[in-house]
């Protein structure tokens, strides 16, 4: 035969709220227990992979995981930074954006490169034909300058008639030699920018050519294949 212990009623909420107190206190032990068990991992500055118990001062510069006891990420810290070192960062991720902007429109530049000479064979006539434009001009120029010549001739014989002095000439004499020479100096500054462009337009494929030897050959080589090759 048992024996029940028989308990007033003025106890039972007693003994319910102290067997809630220690259930609450074994959940909070438990919560504790876990937070402290947690593994801060992060990479330097110098490419380590750092691990603490608690947070890595090495590590306030950047994002560094919170992981818990399966080793998933719980949290992740952001860094921490006083306001000059925000400032010194940003200027630091522009700069770095501006490189990786630099080398993607490089590689775009090499890209595009490629696609329109695939061999030094078009590079070379290209520039062949970018030159005769250049020399087609330039003979036109001549052709006016040689034109030029003539009437500066015609013009001084028409002076002699004024004994070469050119106050006694008509106006529309005068006017006809100050043309002419305007036109001269004219077709003289021409001609210099003509030459001046031919030696751009050299020096532009040149530049292209020492780019396009190193892209030909990372594309796997043998595509100059011109006996213009060497200038």
């Amino acid at each position: 035969m048992s024996i029940r212990r028989y308990l007033p009623p003025s106890s039972q909420p007693r003994m319910w709220v102290a067997g809630c107190a220690l259930l609450v206190g074994g959940g909070v032990w438990v919560a504790a227990h876990a937070q402290g068990s947690s593994i801060y991992t992060c990479v330097d500055s110098k490419g380590r992979r750092l691990t603490s118990d608690r947070p890595i001062v090495e590590c306030l510069d950047r994002e560094q995981h919170q992981l818990g006891n399966t080793g998933t990420v719980r949290k992740t810290l952001p860094p921490s930074y006083t306001a000059d070192e925000r400032a010194k960062l940003e200027a630091q991720r522009k700069l770095e954006d501006e490189q990786r902007a630099r080398v993607q429109e490089e590689k775009r530049r090499d890209r595009a490169l490629l696609i329109r000479y695939p061999t030094q064979v078009v590079h070379d006539k290209e520039r062949a034909e970018a030159l005769a434009q250049i020399d087609e001009v330039v003979g036109a120029v001549n052709k006016r300058e040689l034109a030029l010549v003539a009437q500066r001739k015609e013009i001084q014989v028409e002076l002699e008639f004024y004994q070469g002095d050119i106050s006694k000439a008509p106006n529309w004499l005068k006017r006809k030699l100050e043309d002419n020479e305007k036109q001269m100096v004219v077709q003289k500054r021409f001609l210099d920018e003509q030459a001046q462009e031919k030696q751009r337009i050299n020096a532009r494929f040149d530049e292209e050519l020492v780019k396009l030897k190193q892209l030909w050959a990372a594309a796997g080589g043998a595509r100059p294949g011109s006996p213009a090759a060497s200038r």
